[in-house]
């Protein structure tokens, strides 16, 4: 099977710069390079199923009211972490665009019956002996 992309837009995303936070010296109390991206499902261009599926996922960085929020601070480029938190939300994209494969339901086997009938009956023996001792 093909896996079909669905290209988020660029235009559709809002970035916000803000503080760094953890460890970093004096660059990171001085120098907003943290990115906040925001995207709103709903009004995107994505496919009715692919935004079903994305607002169907039990993801924390996808609000109530279906705004993937991601934040990127690995690095000290705002530019790069710019590109990072693209390439999350692009990768958050490709993971519903394949749709599930529907389970088959099978039978047990007579032979896996047959094993577990037998270890049922090693176990009662080991209880059955487990009475008062005379």
């Amino acid at each position: 099977m093909t896996i079909t992309r669905f290209p988020v837009s660029k235009d559709e995303m809002t970035f916000s710069a803000i503080r760094a936070q953890g460890t970093g010296g004096q660059n990171v109390n001085k120098v907003s390079s943290a990115i906040h991206l925001r995207y709103s499902i709903p009004h995107s261009s994505l496919p009715d199923e692919i935004k079903e599926r994305l607002l169907a996922l039990r993801d924390q960085r996808i609000t109530d009211d279906g705004v993937v929020v991601i934040k990127a601070q690995s690095s000290r480029s705002q530019e790069k972490n710019k590109l990072e938190a693209i390439e999350r939300l692009q990768a958050l994209v490709d993971s519903v665009s394949m749709p599930r494969r529907v389970r088959k339901a099978t039978r047990p086997t007579l032979g896996s019956k047959r094993r577990r009938l037998e270890g049922k009956a090693v176990r009662g023996q080991v209880k059955r002996l487990r009475g008062r001792v005379l």
